[in-house]
């Protein structure tokens, strides 16, 4: 299952970008941290790597390096604003459980 992004996601990479003036789409993975095990990475990618699955929505690519992609397959990316507060949410099909603070999960 690919990973995807909403429209909201797809259109705040792309002025962000625009603003960076540089860089391909955004790299999402995982890394062993926190209470549950697990902690979602996202960063702006400047380029794509030879090993990096690629998927595009919306005009906008999103990088997953092969090691991450069986905890995060099917996951859809949004951009949401919430009050004062905004930042991308994760919508895994694949967590179990989250730890309270929020900052990880498990398989």
């Amino acid at each position: 299952m690919p990973v995807t992004l909403t429209e909201a996601a797809a259109k705040h990479v792309t002025r962000y970008l625009a603003r960076r003036g540089k860089g391909v789409g955004v790299r999402l993975g995982v890394k062993t941290t926190g209470c549950s095990g697990l902690a979602y990475k996202l960063e702006y990618a400047d380029e794509a790597q030879p090993e990096d699955v690629v998927f595009e929505q919306h005009g906008v690519k999103v990088l997953v390096d092969p090691k991450s992609l069986p905890y995060i397959e099917g996951t859809e990316l949004d951009f949401v604003r919430e009050g004062l507060n905004e930042g991308f949410k994760f919508h895994n099909p694949n967590e179990r459980d989250r730890c309270g603070c929020g900052e990880s999960f498990r398989i």
